[in-house]
This record gives C-alpha cells, sequence and structure tokens, in this order.
C-alpha cells in the first residue's frame, strides 16, 4: 500500500530558520555602522572603490545576495531534516510459519500413470500451495540426485510461481539418474536451522517416493526432533507405469527389461508418521493442498505480532542538496578563474 505526503525525518532542523531574522539585523546594522565609519566621514563616496579596492553595494545587491545565502541555508536546513514521501507499507517480520517444499525432479517423475504425467500433477500441485496460501513462508528446493535450491523461504511467493514452467527432469544430469532425498533433507535443514526457534517449521515432500534410502526415517525423525513436521505428498498410482529415456523411447535396466516406478504409499506414509505430519495423495480436488496449508499453519509466535506494520520512506534529501550545489556553482566556478595562473 503506499501513502503520499510530504513528511521530515529529522523535522527539529528546520528550527534553524528562526536564525535568519537576527542574522538579517546583523547584516542591516553592520551595513549602517560601516557606511558611518571614519573612512567615509573623510573621502567622498565616490573615492572610496580606489582606496579600499572594494566597492559598496548598492541597496538591490545587497538584497540580493541576502537573499542567495537564506536560500542556500533554507536548502541546507531541509536537506538537514530529511523530506521524504511515498511510503511503502510493510508488515514487520515474525516468527510466523514456514513450508519448505522439496520437489522430486527425477527420471521417475515423466512416467504418465497420472495426466499428463507426475511432474506435470506437482507442478499442479505446488501452484494451488502457493496460490491458496495466506499464512506461510514458502520456500521451494528441487532434487534428484543433488539438491537446488529454487527460493529461500520468503514471503514473495510470485517467484515460485514464475519458475514453476522451468522445473523439468532435465535439470538433473543425465549421467546422474536417480532421486537421492537425503542430500535434500540435509540441505533443507540448513536453511530451517537460520530461524527463530519459535517459528513453526514445516517440510513438504512432493514425491512418487520411488527412493532406495534405508535411513530416511531416521533422518527425517532427526528434523522432527528438532521441531521440524514433515509432511508428504504423493504423485502417481499404485500400478505405475515405465520410466522415459531421456532421448525417447522407454528407459531399460542392465538386463535391458524396462523400467518401472510406481508410488511407493507405505513408504511415503512412513516418512510422515516419523516427521509427526500429513499424507495426502495428490489429485486434481483443493482437499489434499487446504489440508497440509492448515497443518503447517501453527505459528509459534505470539499472535498479536502478525499485524504490526511500519513505513519504508523514499528519502528526497538529495533533491534540496542538488540545488545548493547548482546554486554554488556560478561561485565556484568564479573562483576557480581567480586562481588560474596569468588571470
Amino acid at each position: 500500500m503506499m501513502e503520499g505526503g510530504l513528511h521530515f525525518a529529522q523535522p527539529f532542523w528546520l528550527l534553524g530558520l528562526l536564525m535568519l531574522l537576527p542574522v538579517a539585523y546583523w547584516l542591516r546594522r553592520s551595513a549602517i555602522r560601516a557606511a558611518q565609519g571614519p573612512l567615509h566621514r573623510y573621502a567622498d563616496p565616490h573615492l572610496l572603490p580606489h582606496l579600499t579596492g572594494t566597492r559598496e553595494l548598492r541597496a538591490p545587491e545587497r538584497w540580493r545576495r541576502d537573499l542567495r545565502w537564506s536560500l542556500l541555508w533554507t536548502l541546507l536546513l531541509v536537506a538537514m531534516a530529511g523530506p521524504r514521501w511515498d511510503a511503502t507499507d510493510v508488515r514487520l517480520f515474525h516468527p510466523g510459519n514456514h513450508l519448505l517444499v522439496l520437489l522430486d525432479l527425477s527420471r521417475s517423475m515423466q512416467v504418465a500413470d497420472v495426466s499428463p504425467n507426475r511432474l506435470a500433477r506437482a507442478r499442479h500441485e505446488m501452484s494451488d500451495l502457493i496460490q491458496k496460501n495466506r499464512e506461510l513462508r514458502l520456500g521451494l528446493i528441487v532434487f534428484a540426485t543433488v539438491p537446488l535450491v529454487i527460493s529461500p523461504l520468503t514471503d514473495e511467493t510470485q517467484s515460485i510461481l514464475n519458475a514453476l514452467p522451468a522445473l523439468t527432469t532435465d535439470l538433473a544430469s543425465p549421467n546422474l539418474q536417480g532421486s537421492r532425498l537425503a542430500a535434500a533433507l540435509t540441505l533443507a535443514e540448513q536453511l530451517l536451522a537460520g530461524l527463530p526457534a519459535e517459528s513453526a517449521r514445516a517440510i513438504l515432500l512432493i514425491s512418487d517416493g520411488d527412493f532406495e534410502e534405508p535411513d530416511l526415517p531416521e533422518q527425517v525423525a532427526r528434523l522432527a526432533a528438532q521441531g521440524v513436521v514433515f509432511h508428504t505428498l504423493g504423485v502417481g498410482s499404485t500400478s505405475g507405469g515405465e520410466v522415459p529415456a531421456p532421448g525417447g523411447g522407454v528407459l531399460r535396466d542392465a538386463r535391458g527389461e524396462p523400467v518401472r516406478s510406481a508410488l511407493d504409499e507405505a513408504l511415503l506414509m512412513d516418512l510422515a508418521a516419523a516427521g509427526g505430519g500429513l499424507y495426502r495423495r495428490a489429485d486434481f480436488r483443493d482437499e489434499d493442498t487446504a489440508a497440509i496449508l492448515r497443518a503447517a499453519t501453527r505459528s509459534g509466535g505470539p499472535p498479536q505480532t502478525r499485524d504490526e506494520r511500519t513505513y519504508i520512506w523514499n528519502e528526497r534529501f538529495w533533491i534540496p542538496v542538488a540545488l545548493v550545489m547548482f546554486l554554488l556553482l556560478p561561485q565556484l566556478r568564479a573562483l576557480g578563474a581567480r586562481r588560474r595562473p596569468g588571470r
């Protein structure tokens, strides 16, 4: 939300404007006393410039000089007071709720046992999660053999939504096929470790569960002991399908048989149970993502801090500073010309 209107960060600097009146009075008195000095009593006015090397300013010139320095003084005070406008209303940070999504990009996510395939269904579920989210700070890690942070935990989830179409299994090296959840869990643990202890932290795994790592439940249980809840969202069918090869056709094993992959609901349920979270199978209804959002929205911070807001103002002190430099430019040029040799 934008809010306009002039605002001064340090308005007490403007009290310096009160000095203009006594300074103007002092300059006027000085001019009168100079006109009544001894030299003026013994020399004619037209001879004074030859005797002193200077000439007395006429009244209009004196007023222009005084007004110019008064303007410079005013601009400097305004700059010190810190003029600013166009404020942005920003919500203050609160411990809040955090959900870090782990999205499986292994080759098995290309299986078309759900329409159009598992990865497209997973991206659809991720899009629903972002669009329905109102309370959570979201982050995204994709993984196959190696995990990659697409977005840290943030309120600006539109950037994650924009990145979804580019998330394909081609991001993984064709020479390193497979799905390694353990490395993604380690990276997720590092990202969540920097959050306040009172904040709610959760992980959502979107995958077909086609893993061959034996110690995954123990690793998830260790995260749960640190206060990180683990949810799983299964993508695919228990009947499964053949895994497409990178260059077309079907991926085959060492014996030349087609590689098949099926949704391992038992493993995903065990991981959710070890992490104290929920398991849901992905479908085109909204209940699966809605249930996970409800489970993840359990802030450990005080509720009164959730609506605290502040203003971020656009500082404009540089405008009066630029005007001062512009007004001083002729005098600086004249001073430089007097100092040049041969002049």
